[in-house]
């Protein structure tokens, strides 16, 4: 069985808005690499129009960095599933999927590969409530937001989720990288 992941970036406050951080190349490198063990990136409609196409013109153009362009080509490369009931059309190696994000996630966690990237907010309480989600990459920026999107809303799950911190990198910038295995 496949293991899903959800990786986000946070402020010290919990908020998650990305258009708020400024990623050094330490960051890029480090999510350019979690990539290595994945094989399909599974994202809600916001978060799938934040990224793309943006990252798609800066892997075709080569218009960034050196490690902004390995990490546009890394993700691009990736298949995905966007979850969306709006969206009508997506980039190459992209499905839209209509409804049941956690039905469908189910079973495509059954399915042989490597990892599953699972990259949205809104959905995150129903697939941690279905049990989905067995690791969590976040990373925690050195800066105060004050309002935005919260990570998750009060109330949200119906029980507390424990977990067990495997793994902390502390990046030059001061964001902090941690890995947590869900009991």
């Amino acid at each position: 069985m496949r293991r899903v992941t959800f990786g986000m970036n946070i402020s010290i406050d919990g908020y998650c808005d990305h258009t708020i951080f400024n990623p050094s190349k330490e960051l890029h490198d480090y999510f350019t690499g979690m990539m290595d063990d994945v094989d399909l990136l599974f994202f809600g409609r916001v978060m799938y129009q934040l990224m793309f196409p943006y990252w798609a013109d800066v892997a075709k153009n080569q218009s960034g960095t050196g490690y902004e362009n390995r990490f546009a080509e890394k993700l691009t490369s990736i298949d995905k599933v966007v979850i969306s009931r709006s969206l009508s059309n997506a980039e190459e190696n992209t499905r839209i999927i209509r409804s049941n994000p956690a039905e469908e996630l189910r079973k495509l966690k059954q399915q042989p590969g490597k990892k599953i990237s699972v990259d949205s907010v809104s959905m995150l309480p129903e697939l941690i409530e279905a049990g989905l989600i067995d690791e969590f990459r976040l990373v925690v920026h050195p800066v105060i937001v004050g309002n935005g999107r919260k990570l998750l809303d009060a109330g949200s799950l119906q029980e507390k989720l424990n977990l067990t911190l495997t793994d902390t990198i502390i990046f030059k910038s001061g964001s902090v990288a941690h890995h947590y295995l869900k009991q």
